[in-house]
């Protein structure tokens, strides 16, 4: 190879790293703005470009403009004329639009804008296709040379606009995600004590607006730990009963025996421990909400009463005469199946009639992970206040907790925060890391917030390989042409990182 070549092929390489390096840099922006305005700042150091534009537009939201060196008058012109045939082409085909001169080339030269702003060398590449979050173009107009933007700023901008579109659409994703299905729902209700923003909480707070306000029973069903005691509360705190207590009974942890005692209480002698009268909980829950928690644990013999008491508002303490009238209104929750326990006979099916009046389910954390996060930071709030320190959760440990499993629902979730905001706090640590949160875990590839500069290159560019890899359907020579690489350097590439075609 000449002299020349190689001076070439070495500049070449060294754009290619500057752009790589920087595509890089920009992956941490959290403003579709912001990320544009620096891209933008990059590709027109990169090329020289003497006026520049980038738009985006994500589904259903007003476009956003980055300008460079464009005026606001030229700017329409630019959107009114020239987006009727450049920009308009560059989406449509889903290729770059490249001129050496607009205002001589006959498929630009007679609007009107071409002509009144005399432009020439024209480059326009399209970010985003039909199937991505973002559409928009990379506009670039004009340089200091006769003649077109280059080869090389022409693969250098498809590149770019190639690797420039993911990072949008993780920006317009998120920013998708960040906002709250539950706001116009939480004005109607007071459910202060469940976290999440997402359309599967959204639906079961429509289901609590619906039941709080009615006089009759509920019954909420989902698995353990879902939160079904918080969502009673919530209920309670949004009916008319909001004034009058809130009395939880745990079915499952009270022995047989004294089943009927606790909940309708008993006469002095009534048993061995009566030594003076004893009220129940119905009693305690006058005027307000009687919570029967893990329902189906129900002995049937206190079963019977309980519907009584649903049928009549009226009861017998235990060893009583007295019919007692109390107005309480019973909210049940299960993680059982009653119809299943009805069909072994172990729950009365008119009983079940009673309390499943109306339903409200609570999806398991699996079908709302849009919730994780909002959960962490809840228990990290309340931590902070109960304690006097609050530690934030590092992007790492998010990652990681949005990809858990969570078998255990929100209870689980809840011991794990707690249990590595305690390890971050031994540890002296400024955040929670992912290993204070799951010290027998490694984080997942995904979470290079967490890596060091090296090894957060080498992942990006083994993920910008296979995916640029995949979109010319391992065709390495096509690969080759669309990052603007020798063939055989890609080859080495692909060696060092060791990737191959998956047949």
């Amino acid at each position: 190879m000449s002299e020349a070549p190689r001076e070439k092929e070495v500049a070449r390489l060294r754009l290619e790293r500057e752009l790589l390096l920087g595509l890089l840099a920009l992956g941490d922006r959290d403003d579709l703005a912001v990320l544009l305005a620096d891209a933008l700042a990059l590709v027109v150091r990169l090329t020289g470009a003497a006026h520049a534009m980038i738009e985006v537009r994500a589904a259903g939201r007003e476009p956003v403009r980055i300008l460079h060196a464009l005026a606001a008058e030229e700017l329409e012109g630019v959107r009114r004329e020239v987006s009727g045939a450049i920009i308009a082409e560059a989406l449509a085909s889903g290729r770059t639009v490249s001129t050496a001169s607009a205002i001589e080339d006959p498929r630009f030269g007679g609007q009107a804008s071409v002509q009144a702003q005399r432009i020439r060398a024209v480059l326009c590449a399209p970010l985003g296709d039909a199937a991505r979050a973002t559409q928009g173009v990379l506009y670039l107009a004009g340089r200091s040379a006769q003649g077109p933007f280059p080869d090389e700023d022409r693969a250098l901008v498809e590149l770019f606009a190639e690797r420039l579109a993911p990072l949008a659409d993780r920006i317009a994703v998120a920013r998708e995600e960040k906002i709250d299905r539950t706001a116009a729902l939480r004005a109607r209700v007071r459910a202060e004590g469940i976290a999440g923003t997402s359309s599967a909480l959204a639906e079961v707070l429509r289901q609590l607006l619906v039941a709080a306000p009615v006089p009759v029973s509920v019954l909420i069903t989902g698995e353990t730990g879902t939160g079904k005691t918080a969502l009673a509360r919530a209920l309670h705190a949004s009916s008319p009963r909001a004034a009058g207590p809130f009395v939880e009974v745990n079915c499952a942890a009270i022995p047989e025996t004294l089943f009927e005692s606790e909940l309708f209480g008993a006469e002095k002698g009534a048993h061995s421990t009566a030594t003076r009268r004893i009220d129940g909980k119905i009693d305690a829950a006058r005027s307000g909400t009687l919570f029967l928690d893990e329902v189906g644990e129900l002995p049937l013999a206190v079963q019977a009463k309980l519907l009584g008491f649903l049928q009549s508002r009226r009861y017998h303490r235990l060893g009583g005469t007295q019919a007692l009238e109390a107005d309480v209104r019973i909210v049940a929750a299960t993680n059982r199946d009653l119809g299943e326990l009805v069909t072994e006979k172990r729950f009365r099916e008119d009983l079940q009639y009673r309390l499943d009046v109306l339903r409200i389910h609570v999806p398991p954390l699996r079908e709302r992970s849009d919730d994780i996060a909002a959960i962490a930071e809840s228990v990290l709030a309340r931590l902070g206040r109960d304690h006097g320190r609050r530690l934030p959760l590092s992007r790492a440990a998010v990652a990681m907790l949005e990809e858990s499993e969570w078998p255990g629902n929100v209870r689980e979730l809840e011991n794990v925060i707690s249990r590595g905001w305690a390890t971050a706090l031994a540890d002296d640590a400024d955040a929670i890391e992912a290993a204070h949160v799951f010290p027998t875990r490694t984080a997942p590839e995904s979470s290079d917030a967490a890596l060091g500069w090296k090894e957060a290159t080498l992942r990006f560019q083994r993920r910008f390989l296979r995916e640029s890899l995949e979109a010319s359907q391992w065709n390495v020579s096509e690969c080759a042409r669309r990052l603007g690489l020798a063939r055989s350097h890609l080859n080495e590439l692909l060696g060092a990182h060791g990737l191959a075609r998956p047949d």
